[in-house]
């Protein structure tokens, strides 16, 4: 795993971040139809991740649709096998263990060779 990518995306750890949501709860992949999101799911405007495009962030917590969020960075997902990272967010007073974390994002990293660094 490249240790540079993997610095940019450990900082993220605490900070609050402001997420458009692309994919809200309830949705389908835009690709694979067949998949449909369990949490919330965008990314951090302007900050561009592993794959070129704005990191990528899953939003655990919030039980209802929404289209954007402010929420604190609670987790990272290194991905061994990839050319990105993921970050998780929670509102403030939420957190997660890593087993939940694993379970609330399987439906998407059981594709991939996973680390997760919790705060």
């Amino acid at each position: 795993m490249n240790e540079k990518r993997k610095l940019i995306a450990k900082g993220y750890l605490g900070k609050t971040v402001d997420i458009i949501i692309d994919r809200p709860l309830g949705s389908g992949h835009p690709k694979h139809r067949d998949m449909i999101y369990p949490v919330n799911y965008g990314y951090i405007p302007n900050v561009i991740g592993g794959d070129g495009e704005e990191f990528d962030v899953y939003l655990l917590g919030v039980n209802e649709a929404v289209k954007e969020y402010r929420a604190k960075v609670i987790a990272v997902i290194y991905r061994q096998n990839d050319v990105e990272d993921k970050l998780v967010a929670s509102p403030e007073e939420i957190s997660f263990s890593e087993s939940e974390i694993r379970k609330a994002v399987y439906f998407q990293e059981k594709y991939f060779d996973t680390e997760i660094e919790i705060l």
